[in-house]
């Protein structure tokens, strides 16, 4: 009769494999099981971690921007009022109100000119603050810290110090022009009492606090392309401007595309700005559809009509949040 013998290696190998996994201690003296590891992981896959771990954003979203809005549609079609205790159901009749109000179309239109007119210039001066800004020179930090300023800064801070400096009397702007002889000073410019220069006081204020956003994206994006690049069209004789716009912005259409799109949602949504410095005037040559809807709705108590030219706002909102998830997928590096 033949038997097997046993080893003690296969024995310790069984041994092994049934235990659990050990690790030495800080002296190497002790070994403890890896328990904790094994519960993290588990913790990690649970479902119940993953649900309390998203539950703010869900809450957020549910609370400060969906019943909001329902609650604008609900408005809408109704005939609601500040001070009012009775609400009734009116259908379309706000939109068609609306529609064929003066001071709606003026506000589309001037929401159009301030949203475009705003981007090209932000796109402009940022690019060129990104690219000044790439290379590393003396106090570049400390250049950077006041770029960012006016994006950190409060806008109703900023903005209001902008209505001292734009305003009819003590304007600096006005003074320094006068002392330039570029200005008469029986005839000093209003800039924000006549129309053309109220827009454009708007404007430029706007530009002023949305650049060092879009700087910041910019500069990003440069300093993401490959210096072998710019180098190699160096080597072959490539100047500054046909590097620029041969290489550099192709390669950043993407990030260019991303901060215009975020751009144009600031500023068509934007009112702060509108609000504080000439209050949509004057005669409504710088309203915009938000400034529009909380002059109608707020201050002049017809929340169903403040709500109906809230609502004109979404379909452009969509639009422009389905072109930043296209430009966005677009630009993923596979």
């Amino acid at each position: 009769m033949v038997m097997n013998p046993v080893t003690p290696s296969s024995s310790a190998e069984k041994q092994a494999q049934s235990s659990p996994p050990i690790s030495a201690g800080p002296e190497g003296s002790q070994l403890k099981p890896k328990w904790d590891k094994i519960k993290s992981a588990g913790a990690a896959q649970s479902p119940l971690l993953g649900a309390a771990m998203f539950s703010p954003a869900v809450l957020y979203i549910l609370l400060l921007i969906a019943a909001p809005f329902m609650l604008a549609i609900f408005y809408a079609f109704s005939d609601a009022r500040i001070g009012s205790s009775e609400m009734h159901f009116v259908g379309l009749e706000n939109f068609r109100s609306i529609l064929q109000s003066p001071s709606f179309r003026k506000a589309v239109d001037n929401s159009i000119i301030f949203t475009v007119v705003a981007q090209v210039v932000v796109i402009i001066c940022s690019t060129a603050l990104a690219i000044a800004l790439e290379k590393p020179f003396r106090g570049r930090g400390f250049i950077r810290f006041l770029i960012l300023l006016p994006w950190v800064a409060p806008v109703s801070l900023g903005t209001i110090g902008f209505k001292w400096i734009l305003d009819s009397i003590y304007s600096v702007i006005t003074w320094l022009l006068i002392h330039i002889h570029l200005v008469s000073p029986l005839n000093p410019p209003m800039w924000l009492g006549e129309p053309g220069l109220a827009m454009g006081s708007v404007i430029a204020v706007h530009c002023w606090r949305l650049i060092p956003f879009s700087t910041v994206i910019l500069l990003a994006g440069m300093t993401a392309i490959p210096k072998e690049i710019p180098e190699a069209a160096a080597i072959d004789g490539s100047g500054f401007w046909r590097t620029l716009f041969q290489i550099s912005i192709p390669m950043m259409t993407p990030i260019i595309s991303v901060a215009v799109l975020f751009g144009t949602i600031f500023t068509f949504t934007d009112m702060t700005v509108v609000y504080i410095l000439t209050a949509g005037g004057p005669y409504d040559s710088t309203q915009t559809l938000p400034s529009l809807a909380f002059f109608t709705g707020i201050q002049g108590s017809d929340l169903a009509a403040g709500a109906a030219i809230s609502l004109f706002l979404v379909p452009v909102l969509v639009v422009i949040a389905w072109g930043m998830l296209r430009v966005a997928h677009s630009a993923e590096v596979v």
